[in-house]
């Protein structure tokens, strides 16, 4: 990575291509969840170690629940699994973790050890880490309308009140800056539902790597790259 380079304040990454790398290799789709997932552990590191204080990466999103249900079963046990790994890994990095979308339709236990690890490192100073999980954008916003509207009905919210900022403090990233630059691993260009209202000025990379190949080297390649575009925010640069 070149010297004197801005380092994004929040990267957001879709962890894509876990199942093509695994079939590439003759494995099976969850192989290459379970090496997507150790993989997250290693970006995490090396994000902070780049300066990176904000991480997010979507894990698990709303419509993942149509895949096989065999699919679905090994996804939410690799989950289990992570959130003991993560525990660990949030007391020996101070990394503090909090989990977005809509945690309801997930099973008791992995509700419980959610709140464990966000309760457990809601006090680190290091690497904020956001996973999504049962998250989509669409659902996030009508949750959150919802949630206003209630407060309208109880008298706590008036329309006047309503304001961009109102609206963000009901969303699954209340106190969040938003990202700085989304990368999407494995080809794909898309955004599939992936934080809509806070990626408005948000800088785009596509990395041509599946996941479990996504290493330091390619996220310097998304940094150099961020550092290129020219951010103004619908304004016009003085010449």
């Amino acid at each position: 990575m070149e010297e004197n380079r801005k380092i994004p304040q929040h990267v957001a990454i879709i962890l894509d291509g876990n199942g093509r790398w695994a079939r590439a290799k003759g494995m099976p789709r969850n192989y290459g969840h379970a090496q997507g997932s150790k993989n997250v552990e290693t970006i995490c590191r090396e994000a902070w170690n780049m300066g990176i204080k904000y991480l997010t990466v979507y894990a698990f999103s709303t419509e993942n629940w149509k895949r096989p249900q065999d699919e679905v079963d090994a996804l939410m046990k690799l989950l289990r699994n992570y959130m003991k790994t993560c525990l660990k890994t949030a007391e020996k990095n101070h990394m503090r973790v909090r989990v977005i979308g809509d945690k309801t339709r997930l099973d008791p236990d992995i509700q419980e050890r959610i709140m464990e690890l966000e309760e457990a490192s809601k006090n680190n100073d290091g690497l904020n880490f956001q996973i999504a999980i049962n998250y989509g954008s669409r659902d996030e916003m009508i949750r959150a309308m919802k949630k206003m509207a209630a407060d309208r009905d109880a008298g706590k919210l008036t329309l006047e009140d309503i304001s961009e900022s109102t609206f963000e403090s009901y969303l699954d990233t209340a106190g969040i800056p938003d990202p700085d630059l989304l990368i999407r691993t494995s080809g794909e260009q898309r955004l599939s539902n992936y934080l809509l209202w806070q990626l408005a000025y948000s800088e785009f990379y596509f990395a041509d790597v599946h996941w479990p190949d996504f290493s330091k080297a390619e996220l310097e390649k998304a940094i150099d790259a961020y550092n290129k575009r020219d951010r103004r925010y619908g304004g016009v640069r003085e010449e």
